[in-house]
């Protein structure tokens, strides 16, 4: 498992979304997709990640005198472990946030700079509910979620099929009941 750092960074989070559930990739590939990033930039923070761990090199070939790297990202390698976000300070978690916030709308912008789009048509969805759960109610609606999407993943995309992603975000309304005691008796 990663840290926070590591995976957090707003141009690696940029790589691992591109490489998430999809075929290797080379990093001349990333560019096309990423073609903002810097040559040296995107080369710097594969080699980070890939040293990491995070990512793992699953073919290599020689393409004029030098050798081409194929990367796919090692979903176990690519989280945040529970202890690693417990240890986070509340300036770490804004931070993260604040990065994790910033590569949505990036993928957003870069979505609307094609001629061709079209939020409506495209099926564009961004919306916010406000729901009230026991914590075991609130476990299980994660699981239905993750569940929901996981089984969808390995679709591939083409034959009608278009690559979307899909985000989560859960924010408390306020602190739960306990969280100042939790904090006091830490």
């Amino acid at each position: 498992m990663a840290t926070a750092d590591l995976l957090l960074h707003p141009v690696r989070i940029r790589i691992l979304q591109t490489l998430f559930d999809t075929d290797p990739m080379t990093t001349a590939q990333l560019r096309e997709r990423l073609p903002d990033i810097p040559p040296a930039t995107m080369y710097r923070h594969i080699a980070v990640l890939a040293d990491a761990g995070v990512l793992e090199v699953v073919d290599t070939r020689r393409v004029r005198g030098t050798v081409e790297r194929s990367y796919r990202v090692r979903p176990e390698h690519a989280v945040v472990d529970p202890a690693a976000r417990a240890a986070m300070t509340r300036e770490d978690h804004q931070r993260a946030f604040t990065t994790f916030a910033a590569s949505l709308m990036s993928d957003f912008g870069r979505y609307l700079d094609h001629e061709n789009a079209d939020p409506a048509s495209d099926g564009v969805v961004y919306r916010q509910a406000a729901v009230c759960l026991t914590d075991d109610e609130f476990t299980a609606m994660i699981e239905e979620i993750e569940s929901a999407v996981l089984a969808r993943v390995s679709h591939a995309e083409g034959d009608g099929r278009t690559r979307r992603i899909v985000s989560l975000v859960v924010v408390p309304d306020s602190p739960g009941p306990d969280a100042g005691a939790k904090r006091t008796a830490d």
